[in-house]
């Protein structure tokens, strides 16, 4: 008994809790400062405000001429701005989802710009604002007409029979299917941020990845017809929720946090507001379209199964001959970089590079460090390959 007595006698000394530190003094001086400090910030920022246009916040400025065009879709040739490597032509091809311009956001941090002061002939499809009269347009109708006519169109410009393809996210998926249905048109194909097998989200335990991959699940075939049908098409403010409630914190504090820490630089207040000119700017995806994407890709997995149909032909990434450059943001929690490199093993060439990038989704593209090593990775490898 006395030894319990002891042991208990210990075992409450260790359970007293300590006494915490009392806390620092306010110092009104210097609260007074720091909020003299944040007017002064709030006071340069309004004058900010008032005087940028919008011409001052312009993306996608780098200069290009129409040469072709069918229906909504326009393909235009950007002006060269260095000596020609003589390689075959690049066509960037982006998603429906967003809008090419994120390729050439900012002058200082453009991978359209970065690429023609490396020499390459380039070329960007514009798929327009489809409406409620595309409701019926499809996933063939983009790789089998309008991005085969664009190709087409380059190489006889060119003299050309194979052009190069720069994929980037969905529209990496469209690329991915035309190498696999015309092998005999393509030199080589980059693909940027781009989902292959849409399930492999499964393989990684993330926080925070993959989640249109696990929303997408969670619905019916039924719940996607609805969701198309009561509109005619995926309407692009609603992706752009979806967007935002992936990262709830960062979309709370950007216009107070973000934004305040913008204040002081013009610059950097000036690619805020083109960043969010991008956002805003987010087309709705043809109805169509939007349910074989969502349905036959993320629901059914079916293009990493070589088992995706346009045009009345299974898309078997087997028949992918050419050279494939494969860019994944390793941060990226809208495409977890395992959904790109699960393209390796499926497809028929054995000249298949892989390159990873620090940051996300969107900075890859826009991100300081990633953006030394994208355009000049990209024209190195295209440029061994030529």
């Amino acid at each position: 008994m006395a030894d319990t007595g002891m042991a208990d006698k210990g075992g409450a000394e260790r359970d007293t809790p300590k006494t915490p530190a009392p806390p620092l003094p306010l110092n009104p001086a210097e609260m007074l400062a720091e909020v003299a400090e944040l007017g002064r910030r709030i006071s340069a920022g309004a004058k900010l405000f008032s005087d940028v246009r919008d011409a001052d916040v312009q993306i996608a400025t780098t200069p290009k001429d129409l040469v072709w065009s069918q229906d909504k879709v326009s393909l235009y040739r950007y002006r060269p701005l260095a000596e020609s490597k003589g390689l075959p032509p690049v066509l960037i091809v982006y998603g429906l989802i967003g809008r090419y311009t994120m390729a050439d956001l900012q002058e200082d941090r453009s991978l359209v710009r970065n690429l023609l002061n490396l020499g390459l002939d380039l070329y960007v499809v514009d798929w327009g604002n489809p409406g409620r009269a595309d409701r019926y347009v499809t996933i063939d109708d983009y790789v089998d007409d309008y991005l085969a006519e664009c190709v087409a169109f380059i190489g006889a410009a060119a003299g050309r029979e194979k052009i190069n393809l720069l994929g980037i996210c969905e529209g990496g998926v469209f690329t991915t299917c035309y190498a696999a249905l015309y092998p005999e048109r393509v030199n080589a194909m980059v693909l940027t941020i781009t989902p292959i097998d849409f399930h492999a989200d499964t393989r990684e335990t993330r926080a925070g990845h993959g989640f249109i991959n696990v929303w997408t699940r969670s619905l019916s075939p039924e719940d996607v017809d609805r969701l198309i049908d009561a509109q005619g098409s995926l309407p692009g403010a609603f992706m752009g929720s979806v967007f935002s409630m992936m990262t709830p914190m960062r979309t709370m504090t950007k216009y107070n946090l973000d934004l305040l820490d913008a204040l002081d630089d013009k610059k950097k207040f000036l690619n805020f507001l083109r960043m969010e000119k991008w956002i805003a700017d987010r087309p709705d995806h043809p109805g169509e379209a939007a349910k074989q994407w969502l349905k036959d890709l993320y629901q059914d997995n079916k293009l990493v199964q070589s088992t995706f149909v346009l045009g009345g032909r299974t898309v078997d990434l087997k028949r992918i001959a050419c050279p494939v450059l494969n860019v994944f943001a390793q941060d990226d929690h809208i495409i977890p970089p395992a959904t790109s490199q699960a393209l390796k093993d499926k497809i028929g060439t054995d000249d298949y590079t892989e390159l990873g990038l620090p940051g996300g989704h969107v900075g890859v593209f826009v991100g300081g460090k990633a953006q030394k090593l994208l355009g000049s990775g990209i024209a190195d490898w295209l440029g061994a390959r030529g």
